[in-house]
């Protein structure tokens, strides 16, 4: 179930950043920037989760959260550039499916065996992805840019999940690989915002400011169930659940963006919440 959470405000904050990009200059400077910015805002949230969910971690968690920070850095900014394109409610969940595939295929192949109805939810799970990918095009033909952004997007994001659940191993742990996986993203990101040439704006505009601080309150929100969730549970289903994200996304989609839902993805949206209900079993 908090792997559930995990994936309903993770959409909404995927969403948030989105928009953020498109209410400035859709482009990968404009997605740095929005990532890094957003993750900055989140700083109080993450210090309040760490007296909530205070812990002793060890090396080996915080090092694995530094590197899972990596990942998520790059693979949120891939996201959000391919988000910016107009065509969400495809691109999300083909974010998604990938992302459920690389941490179960791990999970599996290094021993986990979650039982029967974990499992089969795991299964439906994808295939609602897959289905929610089917979405008509609200501004046109898709090119194959946005798809192969979000493929390697997804394709990092499944490594993130990977290493925060082996850093979550460290059950004293709390919430801090959370911390560190933003105390490697943040001047990282900053780093290559000041002294690469990309381009990334430091200061974006104020229209791009409110989308920013919701999308990295909410990540961060979202992170903290998923560290949760990943103490107690097999990578193999926790992961592919909170994969489930593109189902807000795709929602929110429709009703902002008045981007168009064919019936085949009611129908991946109602497998979603069946796959909840299995895996949590």
């Amino acid at each position: 179930m908090l792997a559930g959470a995990s994936a309903l405000v993770w959409g909404i904050a995927d969403f948030c950043g989105g928009k953020a990009v498109q209410e400035g200059e859709p482009s990968h400077r404009q997605a740095l920037s929005v990532t890094v910015l957003s993750q900055l805002c989140a700083v109080p949230m993450i210090a309040l989760l760490l007296v909530l969910a205070p812990g002793h971690p060890g090396v080996s968690a915080l090092g694995l959260g530094a590197v899972a920070g990596i990942a998520d850095l790059f693979g949120i900014v891939l996201l959000y550039r391919a988000l910016s394109s107009g065509h969400m409610a495809v691109v999300a969940p083909t974010t998604a499916v990938t992302a459920a595939v690389v941490p179960l295929t791990g999970g599996l192949l290094l021993g986990e065996r979650p039982g029967p109805a974990a499992l089969t939810g795991v299964a439906i799970a994808i295939v609602a992805i897959l289905l929610l990918t089917m979405g008509s095009m609200r501004k046109g033909p898709l090119t194959l840019g946005p798809l192969w952004i979000a493929l390697a997007s997804g394709a990092l994001f499944g490594l993130y999940f990977i290493f925060l659940k082996y850093a979550a191993a460290d059950a004293g742990a709390g919430l801090w690989p959370l911390a560190a996986a933003r105390a490697s993203a943040i001047p990282l990101g900053l780093t290559i915002m000041i002294f690469l040439p990309v381009g990334a704006k430091l200061l974006p505009s104020r229209e791009v400011w409110r989308f920013t601080i919701f999308a990295g309150l909410l990540d961060t929100l979202a992170n903290g169930f998923y560290l949760l969730a990943a103490q107690d549970g097999a990578v193999s289903v926790v992961a592919p659940v909170a994969s489930l994200y593109p189902a807000t996304t795709v929602i929110l989609a429709l009703l902002v963006n008045k981007e168009r839902l064919r019936s085949v993805q009611m129908v991946g949206l109602g497998l979603a919440a069946a796959s909840l209900v299995l895996a949590a079993s």
